[in-house]
């Protein structure tokens, strides 16, 4: 059991006898003296199927599955699974692209520090580290008198993810991106 203010993208939860993969926690903090906190939960069935929404309070005790978390590489595609093979003990998971759409825009074939979250023997998603690295393919060219202040140009990064950058980096350098926020970090 867990308490629903600890609930965490990626946790996987008990509901009407089924196992469901959060995706999506909204934090809704009402105005009113001695309202609770509630927490607006979307998750998905394992395996695919049905989606449900909920709502709770932050104190309300919610049931959760134990994972395990396996480091893993993205190893190849295979129709609309996308197939990762464990670093420890090489056993390959395919895993539908739709599951881990939101994932896809930070993984490469080099990418260190993705976990494959299983229950049982069913993998059901993917935790991505903190930031990755990723290189920039396309942007406009930098500027000569470009400064180091907040002005910011689009940018093309191999994965195809677009994210604001500063304006003096140019094609080919590789940039730190945060992968929560989905924004520049830094140059690598």
């Amino acid at each position: 059991m867990t308490r629903a203010s600890d609930l965490k993208k990626s946790d996987v939860i008990e509901h009407n006898g089924g196992l469901f993969v959060i995706r999506q926690i909204d934090v809704q903090s009402p105005s009113a003296r001695g309202a609770a906190t509630l927490y607006r939960v979307r998750a998905h069935q394992v395996g695919g199927g049905s989606k449900f929404e909920e709502r709770y309070k932050g104190d309300e005790e919610v049931t959760t599955v134990s994972l395990q978390r396996r480091p893993v590489h993205f190893s190849y595609v295979d129709g609309d699974d996308y197939v990762f093979m464990d670093d420890e003990d090489f056993s390959q998971y395919p895993i539908k692209g739709d599951d881990i759409a939101d994932e896809l825009s930070f993984i490469t074939e080099q990418g260190d520090g993705v976990l494959a979250l299983r229950v049982g023997e069913a993998v059901i998603g993917l935790e991505l580290p903190a930031s990755v690295v990723l290189t920039i393919t396309e942007t406009t060219p930098a500027m000569k008198a470009a400064s180091a202040s907040a002005r910011t140009k689009p940018a093309t990064l191999e994965t195809g993810l677009v994210v604001q950058v500063p304006e003096y980096l140019q094609e080919g350098e590789k940039v730190k991106i945060n992968t929560t926020e989905r924004k520049f970090m830094s140059r690598a």
